[in-house]
C-alpha cells in the first residue's frame, strides 16, 4: 500500500510517518520501482501502535524500547511494567505542577479586582 493509504489505515498522517521512518522508529519502507514507499499491514499494525503510545504520552525514546519489546516475543513483562511505571511517575509530577500553576492563577484572579482599576495582581506577580 501506498504512504496515503498507510496514513489512513493507521491513522497516522504521512509527513509523520516519513519523519519516523528517518530517526528509525520503524522500518524503512520498501520501495517500488519508481522510488514510492510500500508499506505493508505489520508496517501499519506498528504504526497503529507507535499512534496509541503517543496519545499515552509516550516520548520518542521510550516508544523505540516498547516497539522493540512489542516484537520480541521472549521478552520479559517486568521490562515493559518497569517503563511503564516510571513514566506514570512522569505524568503524576506535571500532575501536580500543572495543579499547583492552576491554584497559584486562581489565587492570582481571586485577588484581582478585575474592574477599572490599573491595579493588577497578577501583572504584579508575572513582573516579580
Amino acid at each position: 500500500m501506498t504512504i496515503g493509504d498507510a496514513a489512513k489505515a493507521s491513522g497516522v498522517n504521512a509527513k509523520l510517518i516519513r519523519y519516523y521512518e528517518s530517526i528509525g522508529l520503524i522500518p524503512e519502507a520498501g520501495r517500488t520501482a519508481s522510488g514510492y514507499r510500500v508499506y505493508n499491514d505489520r508496517d501499519v499494525n506498528v504504526l497503529r501502535f507507535v499512534k496509541r503510545a503517543r496519545t499515552l504520552g509516550f516520548g520518542i525514546e521510550r516508544i523505540q524500547k516498547l516497539v522493540g519489546l512489542w516484537q520480541d516475543r521472549s521478552r520479559c513483562s517486568s521490562e515493559v511494567k518497569r517503563i511503564a511505571l516510571q513514566h506514570i511517575d512522569e505524568l503524576e509530577a506535571k500532575i501536580a505542577e500543572l495543579q499547583a500553576m492552576r491554584d497559584t492563577l486562581h489565587e492570582l484572579a481571586d485577588a484581582c479586582h478585575g474592574d477599572e482599576r490599573p491595579d493588577c495582581p497578577i501583572l504584579k506577580d508575572l513582573a516579580s
